[in-house]
């Protein structure tokens, strides 16, 4: 048989049968998850939600919604950050064409009809397709509703420190350093005075002074490795008992937990709210946070809500109660319970089962910086993101498998665990062999018998 070369002569045909196209295989985590969906009748559902987005019978049909919602699902299982990356990898996957739908003619929608249908559905929708999902959670007792985890990160914006400009002038911060250099007797200066001047300036960069003119939205914050950028913070609500995340808000990254609790809380009642019916029905009671989060204002809140807190608290020394009874009697409420042995229990879990969603949808699910633009744009995104995620911990528990990528890491602990037998099945015969030849070593040796004739 001769060679065959990758680079060779040959003949395009011009009628190609469908079935003569090479195929794959398929992935059977998309088959299981199409399967969950149709079988919860996803896209007729979706499409009667977003009919209001578009004509009935005017203008060529546009993406249909099951396909853009399945679409960001595949950014957080795949872990593509960007639109333009979904697109392309829907197109290049045989696997994901049949999880959207389209068959090998058919061309599937690129980054900028994505960002079409984002801007025409509008954001109700997209958090009613959150508690969707939720819903879905519910039916396989995947939520309680009862104890709920709060804690937030920041996501880095899509825009440049180099690009800030000034809220009152409009001008550039090179324009600013210029301006201060040569008002303090620089009339030319360089990139080296301007540096200089600079570092020698006390509040460099304030919220209140400076802004991004491509995404007002972001603000200027200190971010987890120590750099100073434009960022957003994104907020969940977990369930502490299932690892669900209940519900997610968008806010300014500079603002402090203590005055964004009140937002994802409101969003966390409404939610359970929404999937409750009659037969089953959601309360949120107990409310567990870190450290950041208590302070007098916010505990005496939950308390008024008649919700238990259970919050880290940070060391402050000898406090002055005069004038406020309520303040000190939730304070020492949440001290009472924090000590106890389910606070305790709680405080440890938190950082395991709030964490997890954040290292699932913001480092694996590569959502920790966005490329959109605006609150209103990234929530969107980040709902259909994190229900994804609400997604895969469904599929865990029906199938034990929670994303395609698990499957691959599949063989890896099955060999660790048939090596570690191995292991164990040489040690035991090692040990059996070794106290055999030491039972026979200290055995007594038979006294000889002597015969007298």
């Amino acid at each position: 048989m001769a060679m065959g070369k990758r680079k060779r002569q040959r003949q395009d045909e011009l009628w190609i049968a469908t079935g003569e196209i090479a195929t794959g295989p398929g992935s059977p985590f998309y088959a299981k998850l199409n399967g969950v969906l149709g079988k919860a009748g996803f896209d007729r559902w979706a499409e009667q939600r977003c009919a209001k987005f578009y004509a009935e019978n005017i203008g060529r049909p546009g993406v249909p919604p099951g396909v853009y919602f399945r679409m960001i699902m595949i950014g957080y299982l795949e872990g593509i950050d960007s639109e333009r990356g979904i697109a392309w990898r829907c197109a290049d996957s045989l696997s994901l064409r049949e999880f959207l739908g389209y068959t090998l003619t058919e061309r599937t929608p690129d980054h900028s009809t994505l960002s079409v249908v984002r801007g025409r559905i509008d954001l109700e929708t997209h958090q009613e397709v959150f508690c969707w999902i939720l819903a879905r959670l519910g039916e396989a007792g995947l939520l309680r509703g009862k104890t709920i985890g709060i804690d937030a990160t920041t996501l880095e914006a899509n825009a440049a420190m180099r690009s800030i400009i000034r809220r009152d002038t409009g001008e550039g911060y090179d324009e600013f350093l210029e301006q201060l250099a040569k008002e303090s007797g620089i009339e030319t200066p360089t990139r080296e005075d301007l540096a200089k001047v600079d570092k020698k300036r006390k509040n460099k960069a304030s919220n209140d002074d400076w802004q991004s003119p491509h995404d007002p939205d972001s603000k200027i914050t200190k971010m987890k490795d120590g750099r100073t950028h434009l960022a957003h913070k994104a907020e969940h609500a977990v369930d502490m008992e299932t690892g669900a995340t209940v519900a997610v808000t968008i806010q300014p990254a500079h603002r402090g937990d203590t005055t964004t609790i009140g937002q994802t809380l409101r969003e966390t009642m409404e939610n359970l709210d929404e999937v409750s019916d009659d037969e089953c029905r959601y309360e949120m009671r107990e409310v567990v946070t870190d450290k950041g989060y208590h302070s007098n204002g916010v505990l005496r809140d939950l308390a008024a809500m008649e919700l238990r807190s259970y919050a880290s608290e940070p060391k402050r020394g000898r406090r002055n109660w005069k004038g406020k009874a309520a303040e000190r009697d939730a304070v020492q409420a949440n001290r009472r319970r924090i000590r106890g042995e389910r606070g305790k229990r709680l405080l440890r879990t938190r950082g395991e089962l709030v964490e997890r969603p954040f290292a699932h949808c913001y480092e694996t699910g590569r959502m920790r910086r966005t490329h959109l633009r605006g609150h209103d744009a990234i929530l969107k995104r980040l709902l259909i993101h994190v229900g994804a995620c609400n997604l895969s911990l469904l599929m865990r528990r029906l199938f034990g498998v929670g994303t395609p990528r698990t499957l691959q890491g599949l063989a890896a602990p099955a060999l660790r665990v048939l090596s570690r037998l191995c292991q164990r099945l040489r040690l035991a015969t090692a040990r059996l062999c070794f106290h055999n030849f030491t039972g026979a070593m200290l055995r007594p040796w038979p006294r000889p018998t002597v015969r007298i004739a």
